[in-house]
């Protein structure tokens, strides 16, 4: 008995072999893409992060900054603490239950820019149990901009009762009542591997699997490709 090839079926698995070569092959184009510009974004970071110090960007500069010509910009900027508006930021690290802690630096034009001025476990979270710095100060450090997402599984942040999870310097600044206040942070550099808070934690690599991630849509494509071949050499076995 002669069987004639399923023409619906074949049909059928052929739109859905193009459909997912098509989405498969799509991603791995978009994964290509991320690469390039997680590479470029690596490069970047690290010129800026090795290079010179530079004057951390004034009230003019301020509309111009954005992450792509900015952050991680090596800056210096001096002025005051003002330690009694410091904002504690929850964080874990590798003390366990910790905190950022965040000095608005008035600066000589009255302008503020939030300084992280590091971390502090549990224990020295009270500012009683730390020297806070007095005096004309000099900061030098990493240029960041507000964070839209925080550690893994952290809450949202609570300005109301002044609890916070994340370094969204707009909420922070506003809350603290500044109404010149610079559009991004400093993450300072470490000043006294001893005391606290203890700066320079700044995490500057990059997890870049956009290669592998690419890889392997493409090679799903394929096995797409690979079943639809095997099907129609299935049905052609079978009409014969």
């Amino acid at each position: 008995m002669t069987r004639s090839i399923r023409w619906p079926l074949t049909i059928i698995v052929t739109l859905v072999a193009l459909i997912g070569v098509a989405g498969f092959a799509s991603l791995g184009i978009w994964q290509v893409k991320r690469l390039a510009w997680k590479t470029d974004l690596i490069a970047r970071v690290d010129a800026r992060v090795d290079a010179p110090v530079v004057a951390a960007p004034g009230l003019q500069d301020w509309p111009g900054i954005t992450r792509d010509n900015s952050e991680y910009r090596h800056v210096t900027l001096s002025g005051e603490f003002l330690n009694d508006q410091e904002v504690q930021i929850y964080v874990p690290s590798e003390y366990g239950p910790s905190y950022w802690i965040m000095t608005p630096l008035k600066r000589d034009d009255g302008t503020i820019v939030m300084v992280n001025r590091g971390v502090v476990p549990e224990e020295f979270k009270d500012p009683a149990t730390r020297t806070a710095p007095s005096g004309l100060q000099t900061v030098n450090g990493l240029l960041r901009l507000s964070e839209d997402q925080a550690w893994l599984f952290s809450q949202d942040n609570r300005p109301e009762e002044q609890t916070w999870y994340r370094r969204d310097i707009t909420s922070i600044t506003q809350t603290l009542g500044f109404t010149q206040a610079a559009p991004y942070f400093v993450d300072q550099e470490l000043v006294d591997p001893q005391s606290w808070p203890r700066g320079g934690k700044t995490v500057v690599s990059f997890r870049n699997s956009h290669l592998s991630y690419a890889l392997t849509w493409f090679a799903l494509a394929l096995l797409v490709v690979l079943g639809w071949a095997l099907f129609l050499r299935h049905e052609r076995n079978r009409a014969e």
